[in-house]
């Protein structure tokens, strides 16, 4: 056992590189993946919570007719729903005159305190008001709101209002706003374009599509008792369901007992004739936040299956070389009489311990992202506070795929080893055996090609398994940088005003790129690892350490070439994928430069890495290297 211990503490000290990039791996996908997801869950549980809270209406029925609901019709509705879960009252659409300028206004009126669809206060007016004067509360404004100031004196014309006949008296009243406050019902900060005056309107799933319709400049909440007219009738009923668990950011159970609540409560009230419910889906705020989050859901579920590609080929490969290069290590072990599935275990405990410590940094990773996501979408909305409950089931479903992955590549590349024979894994490992590579067949491209190219050409197709490795890594995180540029030009240059979709696009890129340098790295550590005792000789042969370093750089560059070449029908199918699932954008719309940019982020990051392999290469000791059993 103590030996054991000794030689499992020896594969750690060896390979802390490898240790390092197996959780630098996991930390940048796991983090970048469970990030972008769980924002999703903390936005569908933030606004479930403030759904609750704040007893959010689940239907607005309006009357049809001109008299409205009568108090038997309302009784009937707070007997099936609950006296606190029912409030009546009206909204019309008037031009209003506030400062010097004419306003479309929403003026709402209730009855007493508003049980449903509770208001956040923002401000208070402390000033004093007339005995002439009501009080009236201002929504706050936003993008499309203007906003009242406090302590504005509104004057209301009921004649023109209402529309009454030329021959009744004037009614005026004149109400100053006391309070400014947000409604739960109109958070959106494009506005509230769900229904005006009774009309029926389409909802958009898409943010920007608001500015095609019409909006008002202002919403007054006012108090009937404030307003003592008999002639305003309460035409609508805000209905909130007694059951506040069934919402669940509109899940499939809320929709079928919606949709049976809708038809009850609209036969109950005399049917489509007398009466029309509007639900929280023809809610924009609601509607267009769930609808967001569902796009942003789907952007990382097509990114996902790409980074955890890339992810489980580099383990793969790292795990796979690591067991390789332990060939006299387990042979010593077999013949001492360790059983395979113990040796084999020090390999999977060094994955899994490095997929444990990247599994920590990648939970940090992740709640960082998702904060940094929830954050933004404040500029496309009045966020509801963000939620404390957390939110690990994304995270763990990719951080266990991860997980299984490593664990599955370990044992099967271990099992391949021990089933050798000592005697056999005692050798080394016989070298591949040369020969000519596709070019040398090409003879006036060959005979052009000076000696360290030529070198380089053999070097590069005669590993073929090395090479289609990096290859298909550099091309996975080619397409992801992509992807990212492409979100971030429907963005910029084609008139998608999403702050929320940017701040994905701009992870993406980041991420992509540190991906791409990580695998870089990786696969060239790997590389020069196994070709320590190639690159001693040539020192020996008195090759400089620039001439040495450039040995390996120049198959690195080739492969990193072929990668990005190979990258871009990657990204077009990528980009076409995340498009897809967000219902916007279109391949032939990508701007013609991003396509340039991609490849120069790509090498940068690669051109970053060989810089900090240069040590690596020219420190090798050239005996130790040269030493080898024969």
């Amino acid at each position: 056992m103590k030996t054991y211990l000794k030689t499992l503490l020896r594969v750690f000290k060896k390979h802390f590189t490898r240790l390092l990039s197996i959780i630098f791996m996991v930390v940048i996908s796991v983090g970048f993946i469970a990030g972008i997801g769980s924002a999703v869950d903390k936005i569908n549980y933030s606004l479930t919570d403030y759904y609750r809270a704040q007893n959010v209406s689940d239907l607005i029925i309006k009357s049809r007719k001109a008299e409205g609901f009568s108090q038997d019709e309302i009784d009937l509705v707070k007997a099936r729903y609950g006296e606190d879960n029912v409030n009546a009252g009206m909204s019309l659409d008037v031009d209003l005159k506030i400062g010097d300028q004419t306003q479309l206004v929403r003026l709402y009126f209730f009855d007493g305190d508003q049980t449903v669809n509770k208001q956040t206060v923002r401000a208070s007016f402390d000033g004093g008001m007339s005995g002439i004067a009501y009080a009236a509360y201002a929504e706050e404004g936003d993008n499309k709101i203007k906003g009242v100031p406090l302590g504005t004196e509104i004057t209301l014309n009921f004649n023109e209002i209402l529309s009454l006949p030329e021959q009744l008296p004037t009614m005026e009243k004149t109400i100053v706003v006391t309070k400014t406050v947000l409604s739960p019902l109109t958070f959106g900060v494009d506005g509230e374009p769900s229904y005006k005056n009774g009309e029926d309107v389409e909802i958009p799933d898409n943010i920007n599509a608001v500015n095609e319709l019409i909006t008002v400049d202002n919403i007054l909440y006012l108090d009937y008792a404030d307003v003592p007219l008999s002639i305003l009738p309460r035409g609508d009923l805000y209905v909130a369901f007694d059951n506040r668990s069934v919402f669940n950011a509109f899940g499939k159970e809320y929709k079928s007992y919606l949709e049976g609540e809708q038809s009850a409560v609209c036969e109950m009230l005399g049917g489509d004739e007398s009466v029309r419910a509007l639900t929280l889906y023809d809610n924009y705020s609601f509607n267009a936040l769930v609808s967001y989050g569902a796009k942003v859901r789907g952007i990382c579920i097509v990114l996902m299956i790409a980074f955890l590609l890339v992810t489980a080929l580099v383990v793969l490969s790292t795990m796979t070389r690591l067991i390789e290069e332990e060939r006299a290590q387990v042979a010593c072990l077999s013949t001492l009489g360790y059983p395979s599935w113990r040796i084999i275990f020090k390999y999977v405990l060094f994955a899994m311990i490095g997929c444990g410590i990247g599994g920590v940094g990648a939970y940090f990773v992740e709640m960082g992202v998702a904060t940094l996501l929830y954050v933004v979408f404040n500029y496309s909305f009045t966020m509801p506070p963000m939620t404390p409950r957390i939110t690990l089931w994304f995270y763990l479903a990719v951080f266990f795929g991860i997980v299984l992955v490593t664990l599955v590549s370990t044992v099967l590349a271990g099992r391949k080893l021990t089933a050798d024979k000592p005697a056999n894994l005692l050798r080394p490992k016989a070298p591949k055996a040369g020969k000519k590579v596709f070019l040398e067949r090409i003879p006036f491209i060959w005979n052009l090609l000076s000696f360290k190219y030529k070198s380089t050409t053999r070097n590069v197709l005669r590993y073929m398994s090395r090479f289609l490795m990096t290859v298909v890594a550099v091309a996975f995180s080619t397409a992801l940088v992509l992807a990212g540029l492409a979100l971030l030009d429907l963005c910029l240059f084609h008139g998608i005003n999403s702050p929320s979709v940017m701040a994905v696009a701009a992870v993406v890129v980041v991420f992509a790129g540190l991906l791409t340098a990580v695998v870089i790295y990786t696969l060239t550590n790997i590389n020069i690892s196994e070709r320590n005792r190639e690159i001693a000789t040539l020192m020996v042969l008195g090759y400089h350490d620039k001439e040495v370093a450039g040995y390996i750089y120049r198959e690195v560059y080739i492969d990193t070439v072929v990668g990005i070449l190979l990258g871009y029908p990657l990204s077009a199918l990528l980009i076409w994928a995340v498009f897809g699932v967000m219902g916007m954008g279109t391949l032939a719309g990508v701007t013609w430069f991003v396509w340039l940019i991609a490849p120069f982020v790509v090498l940068a990051f690669t051109a970053f890495v060989t810089l900090l392999l240069r040590r690596k290469i020219v420190k090798i000791d050239m005996n130790e290297s040269l030493k080898a059993i024969e």
